[in-house]
């Protein structure tokens, strides 16, 4: 798929997992740490390539929730996407991440807070490039 671009981010790694990251326009500037569980240090105050793609993947997630609803006519308010993004070892050898999106609706109905997620699912960045790529799941709730 070839894409007309019309914005491109920049970040700076150094130090790989437990180095440090930085965009270029300075907005974020982070530093990593490979999480206790995976072997690292897992120091206090980093944080690693995992939570940073769960929160642009929730955020991007909701726009795309946004434009969905937007289609289709419905208004939404207080919507919350969380990302579980999960790493391990794949059965090829190698390692892989899995992602479980959770998706709250507040005040629609749960049959069409499914067809909007699913709807969004579709329009999402992340979830596009991530189709056939690794294990997407979507959990939908309308809860006040």
């Amino acid at each position: 798929m070839k894409i007309e671009k019309i914005f491109t981010a920049q970040a700076l790694a150094k130090g790989g997992r437990d180095g440090a990251i930085t965009t270029a326009n300075n907005a974020l500037s982070l530093s990593l740490s490979t999480p206790k569980e995976m072997g690292g240090p897992g120091k206090a105050g980093a944080t690693n390539p995992e939570q940073l793609f769960a929160a642009g993947y929730a955020a991007c997630f909701e726009g795309a929730l946004g434009v969905a609803a937007r289609q289709a006519d419905v208004k939404l308010s207080n919507v919350t996407v969380e990302a579980f993004i999960g790493f391990g070892q794949a059965t090829d050898g190698g390692y892989g991440i899995s992602a479980d999106l959770h998706v709250n609706l507040p005040g629609i109905p749960q049959p069409q807070a499914e067809e909007l997620v699913a709807a969004a699912h579709g329009i999402c960045p992340y979830s596009r490039a991530t189709k056939g790529n690794i294990e997407v799941s979507l959990t939908t709730t309308t809860n006040a």
